[in-house]
C-alpha cells in the first residue's frame, strides 16, 4: 500500500482535462486512506482517485473549489457524516464499484449542498428494494443518479413512499435482493452455442445440387469439401442454398430476341419438311 504524501501529489499528474478544468490524477496507486489533500492548496476542480484501495470517504480537507470527485473501483464501506461541510462546491461524486451496502451509508451525502450528479452502480445498495426512490428522496438537490435523469414523477413517487418515518426504518431494514443463478447466464456457454455453426441434414435436392457442384467444381479442395458433405449426410449452414444457386447457375441465359429467331426457324424447317412430304405424295399419285 502506498500513502497519499504531499510529494506524490506534487509528482502525479496534473492538466486541464476536457471540459477545461484544472485535474489532479492520483489513479492507481494503491492508496488505502485518504490525507495529505491539503497539499493540492486548493487548486484543482476535479481530484481523480480512481483504482486504489480506499475503504472510507473521510480526512478531506476543505476544499472550497474541488467540484468533481471521482473514486471508483475502490473499497469503500462508509463515509464521513459531515463530509459536506469540507466540499461545499462538490456537485459531482462517482462512487461507482465499490463497497456500500446499506442505504443509511449513503445519508451523509445530504450534507453535500450541491450534489447533483451521482454514481453508485456495482455497489450492493443497489439491489435494495426502493434503493432509487431512496436516494432520490434523500438528496434532494440530485438531478442524475447512475447516469439517469432524476424525473419529477420519481420525486413524487419517493415523497410519497417516504411519507412516514416507519416506511422508511422498514426499508433500511430490508436486505439486499440476492442474484439467483437463474439470473446470471452462463456466459462461456452462451459463447459456445453462438460460435458453433448449426449442422441440417440435406434434403434430396440439395444432395443433387452437390453432386452436381461436384461435377462443376474448378479445385480439388473444392470437391474434397463436398464430397466430405456427401459422405457425411450433414449439410454445414454455409452451403445450404447450394441448391438454388445451382440451378441459377444452370439456367439458359439465351436473349429473348435469339428465342424468337430459333422459334421461327424451327418454324420454317417444319413447314419445310411438311411441302416436302406433300410433293412426295402427289408424285406417287401419278406413278
Amino acid at each position: 500500500m502506498v500513502r497519499l504524501t504531499a510529494d506524490l501529489i506534487w509528482k502525479s499528474p496534473h492538466f486541464f482535462n476536457p471540459v477545461k478544468e484544472r485535474e489532479l490524477d492520483l489513479r492507481g496507486n494503491k492508496i488505502a486512506v485518504i490525507e495529505n489533500l491539503g497539499a493540492t492548496e486548493d487548486q484543482f476542480d476535479t481530484i481523480d482517485l480512481s483504482d486504489n484501495e480506499i475503504v472510507k470517504l473521510e480526512n478531506v480537507p476543505y476544499l472550497n473549489r474541488l467540484g468533481t470527485l471521482i473514486i471508483n473501483n475502490n473499497r469503500i464501506t462508509r463515509i464521513n457524516p459531515s463530509i459536506g461541510e469540507f466540499l461545499p462546491k462538490l456537485h459531482t461524486l462517482v462512487l461507482t464499484n465499490n463497497r456500500i451496502v446499506n442505504l443509511v451509508e449513503i445519508d451523509p451525502l445530504a450534507s453535500i449542498p450541491k450534489l447533483q450528479y451521482l454514481s453508485l452502480l456495482d455497489n450492493n445498495i443497489t439491489k435494495k428494494p426502493n434503493y432509487r426512490l431512496y436516494v432520490i428522496n434523500k438528496l434532494k438537490s440530485l438531478r442524475v443518479l447512475d447516469f439517469k435523469k432524476v424525473k419529477n414523477k420519481e420525486r413524487l413517487e419517493a415523497k410519497s413512499l417516504f411519507a412516514s418515518e416507519e416506511v422508511m426504518e422498514e426499508i433500511k431494514r430490508t436486505p439486499a435482493k440476492p442474484i439467483s443463478p437463474a439470473e446470471t447466464p452462463n456466459v462461456s456457454e452462451a459463447a459456445e452455442e453462438q460460435q458453433t455453426p448449426k449442422v441440417v441434414a440435406p434434403t434430396p435436392e440439395q444432395i443433387t445440387a452437390i453432386k452436381a457442384a461436384i461435377v462443376n467444381s474448378q479445385t480439388l479442395e473444392e470437391v474434397a469439401r463436398l464430397e466430405k458433405a456427401l459422405k457425411s449426410g450433414q449439410l454445414p449452414a454455409d452451403i445450404k442454398g447450394l441448391n438454388d444457386n445451382i440451378v441459377l447457375d444452370n439456367v439458359d441465359e439465351k436473349p429473348e430476341d435469339m428465342i424468337h429467331n430459333d422459334g421461327g426457324q424451327a418454324d420454317g424447317e417444319s413447314n419445310g419438311t411438311q411441302e416436302q412430304t406433300n410433293t412426295d405424295s402427289t408424285s406417287m399419285e401419278q406413278d
